[in-house]
């Protein structure tokens, strides 16, 4: 008799038709995801990577490396590589499968490459909240909540938990305030499930609306931040006609002046705004 489906594998199989689906490398014998194999030279756990003080050095050696060579762009750069696939697992999980993996410091991996780069994170817990009528409910790996305020408030506790203490490690490195990590923090968990509604044909105000929830539930966690980001709808009758914009610079104009504001920044004029989406919806090889 088969083994019933491993609650997180509805998540791996619901990313595979999207154009971008940027998962971690999730180790179970019960779950098929694969990513691209590099040569690791060394692993850092994330709570171990802050205690032994590494966090300093590999923000170094990564930005020395890999640029763009200003302070704050390349603190976000540092956080994407760090952080991008452990939220993106846990906003899509809540959105496309209404369970929401629960991260936590000692199960969370970076992989140190040959070329000072990190490799895609690797979580090694597959812990995940389920509400109770769902099938995966009786699965040892489950955790029932009672609702989805529960589930989301749940995933937000753990994500404050897990991401704090390198948040706070960055921030003392760099001295770049606690609001504007976050900032970066709470807006791409709204991109990551307004990302893969907008691919899907979904909702994109639905989507909006639970990640704004969530969100809100980081907030409550313990996640501090200036601004929200918020939703950009710029063709109604276009079934990708909503984008969104994020309450908290990233920076990037800083070091590519030249290149100017990015299509998502809050400093950006919505009329420009407006006009460069409509290009996209032109020529959709235009869009990231």
């Amino acid at each position: 008799m088969a083994l019933p489906q491993h609650p997180m594998q509805a998540l791996v199989d619901a990313c595979a038709p999207l154009k971008f689906a940027p998962l971690p490398d999730i180790r179970s014998a019960e779950i098929r995801s694969v990513s691209e194999r590099r040569c690791t030279e060394q692993w850092y756990r994330a709570d171990l990577m802050v205690v032994e003080g590494a966090v300093r050095t590999l923000f170094d050696q990564y930005t020395a490396r890999h640029g763009p060579g200003h302070k704050l762009p390349d603190t976000t750069h540092f956080l994407r590589a760090l952080l991008r696939e452990p939220i993106f697992m846990v906003s899509a999980g809540i959105y496309l499968t209404g369970r929401a993996p629960l991260l936590d410091q000692e199960h969370l991996w970076f992989p140190w490459l040959s070329d000072a780069n990190f490799g895609a994170p690797t979580v090694t817990s597959t812990a995940i909240a389920v509400l109770p009528d769902d099938p995966a409910a009786d699965h040892p790996d489950a955790v029932v909540v009672a609702d989805e305020a529960a589930l989301e408030r749940l995933a937000a506790e753990h994500m404050v938990r897990t991401f704090s203490p390198l948040l706070d490690a960055v921030s003392r490195h760099t001295r770049i305030g606690l609001r504007t990590l976050w900032g970066w923090v709470l807006d791409t968990l709204h991109f990551y499930m307004l990302n893969p509604a907008r691919f899907l044909g979904h909702d994109a105000g639905a989507a909006w609306a639970r990640a704004s929830r969530f969100g809100e539930e980081l907030i409550v966690a313990g996640a501090v931040t200036r601004a929200r980001p918020r939703i950009f709808p710029f063709c109604a009758e276009h079934p990708r006609g909503t984008w969104a914009v994020r309450g908290t610079c990233c920076f990037e104009y800083k070091a590519d002046p030249e290149h100017g504001f990015c299509t998502t920044c809050p400093l950006k004029p919505d009329t420009d705004r407006r006009e460069e989406l409509h290009e996209w919806l032109r020529d959709p090889a235009l869009a990231p």
